[in-house]
């Protein structure tokens, strides 16, 4: 039985590529691996059964450094973010990996299954949105206006309850109406809130990719309902679910004619990265004297963001509470 080690410092929402692959590793050939991992997001392995842990200095075990170099042909080739990491293993192992499900591979724990957060700050309802109305300072890009975001949750004040999250240290802009959870919550109670969730309303990041891979609970659809407003940094196939709204302008702008922009900034954050002079959005929409949108976010409205909400009820697979 060989002996992995597979390392990965990227993202937590690239990471999330990474437990598809682990998956599908053993799926492909059981019995012959030993799997750990060493990973800038380990919660994200916690009771997976596929992980055996393995020492660091065990001699036996071959470390392998993860990477995804499809990704520098998402523009012209039809793949899935899902298909990086696996086809890299592939190469590396000389060996077939053909993936199993369009999902990321998280597991739950019989606890987290069975009982709601408890996050200690605020009252959770008990049916509720995700929103993550922010994003990381090094891809400012993918920010959308927090006044749409704001006219969402509003227009929905009583059939939807929104819980706002994100990372602290992140720019995450307060909304109203919301129960806030932002800076609040570790990465294992993030996915542990995922798990209780109805729907889930972010721009491309990790919230999407989690809402695909973590299990919906027990009475919820299947397949947990999303909205992604995604503009055109990033190609379509690349990064969207089967089961998603997905709001991309990819092809409907000069810069994103040919595929996605994939421009890390489009608001210059000014912390001497090179993002801040090279690479940075074609087409910013100033909104304030600190705050610009990239076009592409900018032309999705708060309507088109309601409405793709609203196909979940209407078809029937969600039905609104009274809050």
């Amino acid at each position: 039985m060989q002996k992995l080690i597979l390392t990965s410092f990227q993202s937590p929402g690239d990471v999330v590529m990474l437990t598809a692959a682990v998956r599908d590793l053993h799926a492909a050939h059981p019995g012959k691996f030993q799997t750990d991992v060493r990973t800038s997001a380990d919660a994200l392995f916690e009771y997976n059964p596929h992980i055996t842990r393995l020492a660091n200095g065990d001699k036996e075990a071959r470390t392998l450094p993860m990477h995804y170099p499809l990704i520098h042909q998402s523009n012209q080739r039809p793949y899935h973010f899902l298909h990086g990491y696996p086809q890299y293993l592939e190469q590396q192992l000389e060996i077939r990996i053909p993936l199993t499900r369009f999902a990321g591979d998280i597991h739950l724990s019989r606890q987290e299954q069975q009982s709601p957060l408890d996050c200690g700050v605020a009252e959770l309802p008990g049916r509720f949105w995700i929103i993550v109305a922010g994003g990381k300072y090094d891809f400012t890009a993918k920010w959308w206006n927090p006044e749409y975001y704001q006219q969402v949750v509003e227009y929905f004040v009583g059939k939807i309850q929104f819980v706002q999250c994100g990372e602290a240290g992140h720019w995450h802009p307060p909304l109203k109406s919301v129960v806030n959870l932002v800076g609040q919550t570790s990465l294992r109670q993030f996915i542990h809130l995922m798990h209780f969730a109805e729907g889930v309303l972010c721009p491309v990041t990790l919230a999407m990719h989690l809402a695909a891979a973590v299990p919906t609970s027990a009475g919820q659809p299947k397949h947990r309902a999303a909205v992604v407003v995604a503009g055109g940094r990033e190609p379509p196939h690349w990064e969207a679910y089967p089961h998603h709204r997905f709001l991309s302008n990819v092809g409907s702008l000069s810069c994103c004619a040919e595929g996605g922009c994939w421009r890390s900034r489009c608001q210059k954050v000014g912390d001497s990265d090179e993002k801040d002079r090279r690479n940075t959005c074609e087409q910013p929409v100033p909104l304030t004297d600190a705050l610009s949108i990239a076009r592409c976010m900018q032309m999705i409205t708060p309507a088109d963001v309601i409405r793709q909400i609203e196909t979940y009820y209407d078809g029937g697979v969600l039905s609104y509470s009274t809050i």
